[in-house]
């Protein structure tokens, strides 16, 4: 059974009149990418050569024609002492390699990478008229010959007669910017899409943006741009970095700092220095990397910067991590943060998180099926890769401005993310620099949406130096405020709204950095003679709290009411890190009427977070700070808080939105704490 011809559509006659030459069919890309292990680039330069034909006819003539020069031109890197005995025996061969540059003495030397030598005489007007050359080398169609050369006794017996490019030798941004403006932002982006291989009618609007835009293209066309994409298996994570671009290297496993940022004696340069974008795929395989390169690796996603030695080194690379979700996305949700699948030494550094610019959802971008991939036309790879590259040197940062101001609650880190994020947005759909105000509202939420995934897991592992998370954006002309929130639940609802057994209940502590833990206590009572015993999650000043607060009760057992219970009861207690951040937490008042809840078999309120320590004589000790532990309260789903009256004053400094939704109940001892908390009269 054969294929159908192809039927042709608007947007496919659109671009072969506009872009003329520089436009392939897809679906030939993928029958001959099957059986050639050759660059993209150069398998759409032999396409559009030989098969841009609207004939079926023609087409299939022009593969053949494609898969027989493959056979016969292109070197195999194993092969290279074969093709140079070809050309002598010949006396002249035609083939394709790639082709690089360098001046030596005032004479030009090339270099042909898979022919395997690297004096090879090359007439200078190519030079000139071929600048990548110089830069990076151009793969491209070689005719060479044999002849003996005097001067250096036969040592180099190579010359090049003529060299036609593969890759674009130059490449004007000025017509492409012009060419762009002959088409609707629908049709642009449809057409992106295509060049990339995938087929834009079977995709929504908001899944051709993330495909498209955010992890594929921008750390192409953004200098210093830094990128996480989580995800399931199958999705097309690394594709971009690992095909779209000349420009582009993807690490598949632990590197070194020497590697990365070059050796300390600045000979060699690291691979930041060298390429426009270093993509991580597998992330999870990074555990073994040494701490230097995360250290190294911070202070460049930051700046640029970094210091070698005694010398301070600038990149302009951007940084794409890619890994794999290991669980579906409401379960990580529910039960961690969206940064679990990074390894350790990522996962657990909050400054590194900090320095990401935008988190991509790859959940929502579906696996690959045969109904994902287009079958019409869409540029040379070569041809956009090249004008992704040009805008790098643009910048767009500033463009929100015309028509927007960002919310109070970005702090400078997060408007760095969002403005790069929409310069890199803009520049792949509107490299003219010209959008309308619609147009830049729906990229502005989009990098508001991809920052702000980043700070809510932030937020989630306990800091209260992320939790300003209610990102907006102003619209200059009314005034009116717009926020925009992820896709995914924010809050985790820890705290239950439901009523707890007797003995259960929720505590929180700060750290002296505002880092916040939240606790769920539970204490079991089973027949024995008033001990305590721990059952897990104490130790430390947790554990001495929790003495105290025991201590205490065994002394006022009568005042309470519960003498009999007590000295029948033995005490297991165990408390659950809810957040997972370790803090050291003093619990004596939870603990205490927890306790208490369990002798008198009495329920906590529902949805209640008590705070507080008390001394072994049952005086109050208030908490460090009211602001963070309410916040928590509130996006886990509290409903109440029981507060030492201390800290009543610290009241004014709590976010209203908080006392919204938190009600305070203040307490001044340890009857009135046990006594409000269980509801009892």
């Amino acid at each position: 059974m054969t294929n159908s011809p192809l039927a042709r559509d608007a947007l496919d006659d659109k671009t072969n009149r506009v872009f003329a030459g520089k436009v392939v069919r897809k679906d030939l890309v993928r029958k001959v990418k099957v059986g050639a292990n050759v660059p993209v680039f150069v398998l759409e330069y032999l396409l559009g050569k030989y098969c841009a034909s609207s004939d079926e006819m023609a087409i299939q003539m022009g593969l053949q024609v494609v898969n027989d020069t493959l056979a016969d031109n292109y070197i195999r890197p194993d092969e290279s002492t074969k093709a140079q005995s070809k050309v002598k025996e010949n006396g002249r061969h035609t083939f394709i390699d790639k082709v690089k540059v360098r001046l030596v003495d005032s004479q030009y030397w090339a270099e042909v990478t898979n022919f395997g030598h690297n004096h090879v005489h090359i007439p200078d007007h190519y030079v000139r008229d071929f600048d990548r050359l110089l830069t990076g080398g151009i793969w491209a169609q070689v005719d060479m010959r044999f002849e003996y050369d005097e001067e250096t006794k036969g040592k180099n017996p190579f010359w090049i007669d003529k060299l036609t490019p593969i890759q674009l030798a130059s490449f004007d941004l000025d017509e492409y910017r012009r060419l762009r403006a002959e088409f609707t932002t629908e049709e642009w982006l449809d057409f992106i899409l295509r060049s990339m291989g995938y087929e834009p009618t079977a995709m929504e609007r908001r899944l051709k943006l993330l495909f498209l835009i955010l992890i594929r293209l921008i750390p192409l066309c953004e200098r210093n741009y830094n990128l996480v994409e989580l995800g399931p298996r199958g999705t097309g994570k690394s594709y971009a970095v690992q095909e779209f671009s000349p420009y582009a290297a993807l690490l598949t496993g632990p590197t070194t700092v020497a590697n990365l940022f070059g050796h300390m004696n600045g000979k060699q340069k690291g691979m930041l220095m060298i390429w426009d974008v270093v993509g991580f795929d597998e992330v999870a395989d990074l555990q073994k990397m040494p701490k230097e390169v995360i250290t190294t690796l911070k202070t460049f996603c930051e700046s640029g910067q970094f210091q070698r030695g005694q010398e301070a080194m600038a990149g302009y690379a951007s940084i794409a991590m890619f890994g794999n979700t290991q669980q579906p996305i409401d379960v990580m949700v529910q039960t961690g943060h969206l940064f679990a699948p990074m390894p350790d030494v990522i996962r657990d550094d909050m400054a590194f998180i900090d320095r990401l610019h935008f988190y991509l959802p790859g959940w929502e971008v579906p696996k690959m099926r045969n109904e994902h991939f287009t079958d019409h036309y869409g540029f040379v790879i070569d041809y956009l890769a090249e004008a992704l590259r040009e805008l790098r040197k643009h910048n767009f940062t500033e463009i929100i401005d015309h028509y927007f101001a960002l919310g109070s609650h970005l702090n400078a880190r997060d408007r760095k993310a969002v403005r790069r994020t929409v310069s890199g947005l803009v520049k792949i759909l509107h490299p003219h620099g010209q959008v309308s105000r619609e147009d830049l509202a729906e990229l502005l939420e989009l990098a508001l949406e991809g920052r702000r995934r980043v700070k809510e897991q932030l937020k989630k592992m306990g800091s209260f130096e992320y939790y300003q998370t209610s990102f907006s954006y102003l619209v200059n002309e009314t005034g009116e405020e717009r926020f925009v929130g992820v896709a995914e639940q924010g809050g985790r609802d820890l705290i239950s709204a439901d009523p707890l057994p007797p003995g259960t209940l929720y505590t929180a502590s700060v750290s002296g950095d505002g880092t916040v833990g939240l606790y769920r206590v539970e204490i079991t009572l089973s027949s024995g003679t008033g001990k305590l015993k721990f059952a897990g999650g104490v130790s430390g000043s947790m554990k001495e709290s929790v003495n105290r607060a025991f201590s205490f009760l065994c002394a006022s057992k009568s005042a309470f009411g519960v003498p009999r219970e007590l000295d029948t009861s033995d005490f297991y207690v165990e408390v659950i890190d809810l957040l997972g951040n370790k803090v050291e937490a003093e619990i004596g008042v939870a603990f205490f009427v927890a306790a208490y809840s369990a002798l008198r078999k009495a329920p906590p309120q529902p949805a209640l977070l008590v705070l507080g320590d008390m001394s072994i004589q049952g005086n109050i000790k208030p908490v460090r700070s009211l602001t963070e532990p309410l916040q928590v309260a509130m996006d886990n789903g509290g409903k109440r808080a029981l507060i030492p009256i201390e800290n009543k004053r610290q009241f004014l400094d709590v976010n209203p939105d908080v006392l919204e939704h938190v009600d305070p109940v203040f307490f001044g001892d340890m009857r009135q704490a046990a006594f409000k908390a269980l509801g009892l009269t």
